[in-house]
């Protein structure tokens, strides 16, 4: 893990990444790095526009982005519907400390990700994906 206690890793997997939705938003001008990466959960589309990770035993690719200042968190547990001290099923997201690791297959680093139970996903009508990675040109409405 890294020394600075300011930074902050967060791995993403849809409107976060680069090129998609929420990204310039939230994270432009504020990521001081961003890897391809993957973590282990199951990927699954919703019909709302966005996808959802559970926990699972897939590779889920995304990205993962460093940023200088913790604080970020704040604004991405607003967007993802994640308050800590709310009742577990009142959120929309959870937030979990993960392994993530490179696309060879090597571990990076630990980071924030954003998973949604499968009763919420079940909810939603999600549809798991078979592919590893989620795009907003997946989506069809």
């Amino acid at each position: 893990m890294k020394s600075e206690s300011s930074t902050c890793d967060v791995f993403v997997y849809g409107t976060l990444k680069p090129g998609e939705a929420n990204f310039s938003a939230y994270c432009e001008g504020k990521v001081i790095a961003q890897t391809p990466a993957y973590t282990w959960g199951d990927l699954y589309v919703l019909p709302v526009g966005y996808p959802a990770m559970t926990e699972g035993n897939s590779k889920v690719q995304g990205m993962l982005l460093s940023f200088n200042d913790a604080r970020i968190l704040h604004s991405l547990d607003r967007l993802e519907d994640y308050q800590s001290q709310r009742v577990a099923e009142l959120n929309e997201y959870y937030r979990a400390f993960v392994t993530v690791y490179s696309l060879d297959n090597r571990p990076i680093n630990q980071a924030w990700a954003y998973y949604m139970t499968l009763a919420k996903v079940k909810q939603y009508q999600g549809i798991k994906l078979n592919s590893s990675s989620w795009t907003s040109k997946l989506q069809t409405t």
